[in-house]
Order: structure tokens, then sequence, then C-alpha cells
């Protein structure tokens, strides 16, 4: 007979969890704001004020481009994750996507039956691919490169002071319209020239097909090691994001957004509606995309074969 000691338990670890958080926040805050307000800390706050060093010539303000490649980055990356999670999370599949080995893309070897999540997965991250690689080379082209790759090593301490103010709650108050502060520079530097590598070498390495034909990289690089790095980096760029979206709204929203979204640097409300807008179109998106869709859209570019699942005994 059941005791249901199990059952309970299960229902606490998430409250135990979000409580430890909360605990431990509160512990960082504290012994932030302890150092901080100390005659060292504020020696220290008062040698590097946090901001980015920035060499001579820096690019000022946002090009076009930029904001839609953000836009797009934010979409693109959303069903990445979305068709990851399902992938994480699914059973046994029951749909399958084959590509049509006929007209000008022929290979000797016949194509290979994937889950129609994996291949909503392929086109999300495809995509996301593109624009990430073209945001690369934009920003090589026309200089806006140095604004998110470090170049002075002051920015190791600079990045310990603005991490130490975002902990005591006395957050840095940079204009990113004119520069980043250290610590946000390289964590914009860490999403685009690091996590984003790693992202797609370890997606390619576990993707059927080129993981039957990496066998060589299994006794150094094996699969199951791979498939968690891939995991993870997910969460990083989740993390991430969601970080990234609060300190945007909580450190002048309206400004903030008018920078990345309307391409100005005021107090006006233009850039909040575009934004308001990019949020409503991107809900539909997710509204329209319901799995018929999808396998209308996956049957345009390959056979798209449905196994009923197995009754259940």
């Amino acid at each position: 007979m059941s005791t249901g000691v199990a059952p309970a338990a299960h229902r606490r670890w998430p409250w135990l969890v979000a409580a430890g958080a909360v605990v431990l926040v509160v512990l960082v805050v504290v012994i932030a704001r302890l150092i901080r307000f100390s005659p060292a800390g504020e020696a220290f706050v008062g040698t590097y004020s946090g901001a980015a060093p920035q060499p001579a010539g820096t690019p000022v303000g946002f090009p076009a481009w930029s904001a839609w490649q953000h836009g797009l980055n934010a979409v693109f990356l959303l069903f990445t994750v979305r068709s990851g999670w399902r992938i994480h999370r699914g059973g046994r599949p029951s749909t399958f996507w084959i590509r049509r080995n006929d007209g000008r893309i022929r290979t000797a070897n016949p194509p290979i039956r994937v889950a129609i999540d994996l291949w909503s997965h392929y086109v999300a991250d495809t995509l996301w691919v593109l624009n990430g690689v073209l945001f690369v080379v934009l920003a090589a082209v026309s200089g806006h490169w140095v604004r998110i790759v470090p170049t002075d090593w002051r920015i190791v301490p600079e990045a310990v002071s603005a991490g130490l103010q975002y902990a005591s709650l006395v957050w840095p108050t940079e204009n990113g319209w004119i520069d980043y502060n250290a610590l946000q520079q390289l964590s914009y530097f860490a999403v685009v020239y690091v996590a984003g590598p790693i992202a797609v070498l370890t997606g390619l390495r576990a993707a059927p097909g080129f993981a039957a034909r990496l066998r060589f990289l299994d006794a150094r690089f094996p699969l199951r090691l791979t498939k968690t790095i891939h995991w993870w980096t997910m969460w990083f760029f989740v993390g991430f994001t969601v970080i990234h979206v609060f300190l945007v709204l909580a450190t002048g929203a309206i400004r903030n957004l008018n920078h990345i979204y309307a391409l100005r640097d005021d107090q006006s409300w233009v850039g909040a509606a575009v934004f308001a807008v990019s949020l409503l179109l991107t809900g539909a998106l997710v509204l329209a995309l319901r799995p018929p869709v999808v396998r209308r859209v996956a049957a345009l570019t390959g056979t798209v074969l449905h196994r009923p699942p197995k009754p259940s005994a």
C-alpha cells in the first residue's frame, strides 16, 4: 500500500528550490551592499565605473539592420527553443518528414527520416543561424563589432565593478545609445561569438546523418556529451533573454525600447509601440503555427508520414 510520502515530497521540492533561490538572492544582495558601500568598495567603484573601454571612433547608436535582426533573432530563437523543448519532452514520435531525393537535390545515400518536431527545430535553427551570420558580417563591415567585442583588459575590473553595482541594486547608469557597461559587453560577446558557435557545432554533431558520419569523434567527443552541452547552451540563451528583457524594462524601458525598436535616443513612445506590435505579431505566429499547419508546410519540402500510436494494452 502506498504511503503517499513520495508524491508529497515531489510536490514540495519546487517550493524548496524557489525558497532556496530567494534566500540566495537576498544573501548575495546583502553581501554586495556591504562590499559596495565599504571604503574599499567606494574606492574601487570610483576607479572603475563599470563602463566598457571604447576604442576611438566607436560608432554611436544603432543601424537599421541591427533593429531588424534583433527582432528576427528573438522570433527565430523562440521557435528554436520551443521545438527543442518539444523534442526533449516528447515521447515516441508519430509524424515524420523525409526529404525528396529528386529534382536538383539528389544524394547517393537515401534521405534520413526525421521526426516532425526535429524538422521544425532544423528550420527554426537554420533561420536563426543565417540571421546570426549576417549580423556578424554586417557588424564587421560597419565597425559596430567594437561595441560588443572587448579590446582592452581593463574590461575585467570594469565588469567586476558593474557586477557589484547590479548585485547591490545600485545599477550602472550608462546610456546604451552611446556605450555599454563592461558586463553587458562581455555578455553580448559571449552570446554572439561563444554560445552561438557552440550551439551550432553541437547541433550539427548530434544531428542524424552527421552523427553517423562523425563516429570517429565518439571517443573524445561522445554524442551524449554533445547533447548535454547543446541542451545547457539552450538554457544559457533562455536565461540571458530573461535577464536581458528584465533589465531593458527595469533600467528605463521607454528610452531603451526606442534605441533598438525606433533607432532614436529620446523619451517618445514610438519604440514601445513598435515593441508591442512585434509581440502581437509573434503571438499570432505562435498561434498560427499549430501542428497541422506545420505538417502542411513540411509537406512542401518533403514527404510527411504519420504513424498512428499503438493502442494501449
